[in-house]
């Protein structure tokens, strides 16, 4: 077997690196939603041998050492808890998660910019309660003017969220790929259909 296609499958299998597993805290419920917590199967694989995390669930694809065998876990919870932070950082994208990813002058969806309310040419300051995303037509009508200026209005007045709203805003942004084995651990408290 030629060397190089040896190492370059040693150190990326195509079928196993597609793996991914969702890492679950000790109270059964994912670090985050949005982005999803997940760990590359290499990582869940050290975890489990290093016994910090216990397999609730597997992949069908193995992987051997040449003394062992082991599935690739699908889902992982954490054996010690991890208090989750209470401040929420201003970022960009926690702006826009808290936003909806919406325009929160138009509600329009995609290529989305943030816009200072009271424009810093104003004395705005950047803060959570002066700053809102914004699709780039309406951010350009806007300029440097005011809200009344202009004959806009906010569909929602901006706020800085708490860290539980931002994990409920994620959830209702699922990533591309759910696994079948996650479903039960990321929708396990939505109400249940009657």
């Amino acid at each position: 077997m030629n060397a190089e296609f040896r190492t370059s499958f040693v150190r990326e299998p195509n079928s196993l690196r597609h793996n991914p597993a969702l890492v679950l805290n000790a109270d059964y419920r994912p670090l985050s939603y949005y982005p999803l917590s997940l760990w590359p199967w290499q990582e869940a694989v050290k975890a489990a041998w290093l016994d910090r995390v216990t397999i609730l669930a597997e992949y069908d694809e193995v992987v051997r050492s040449p003394s062992t065998e082991i599935r690739i876990p699908s889902v992982v919870v954490l054996k010690d808890y991890i208090k989750p932070q209470k401040r929420v950082a201003f970022t960009r994208f926690n702006l826009f998660l808290r936003d909806g990813f919406c325009c929160q002058y138009c509600g329009s969806r995609g290529d989305l910019t943030f816009d200072h309310v009271v424009p810093r040419a104003r004395g705005g300051i950047t803060s959570w309660e002066n700053v809102v995303a914004a699709c780039a037509k309406c951010n350009l009508r806007k300029g440097s003017k005011s809200l009344g200026q202009v004959g806009m209005s906010l569909r929602r007045a901006p706020r800085r969220p708490a860290a539980e709203e931002l994990r409920n805003q994620g959830r209702k942004f699922p990533p591309n790929h759910l696994h079948e084995t996650w479903l039960d651990f990321l929708y396990w408290d939505a109400e249940l259909e009657e």
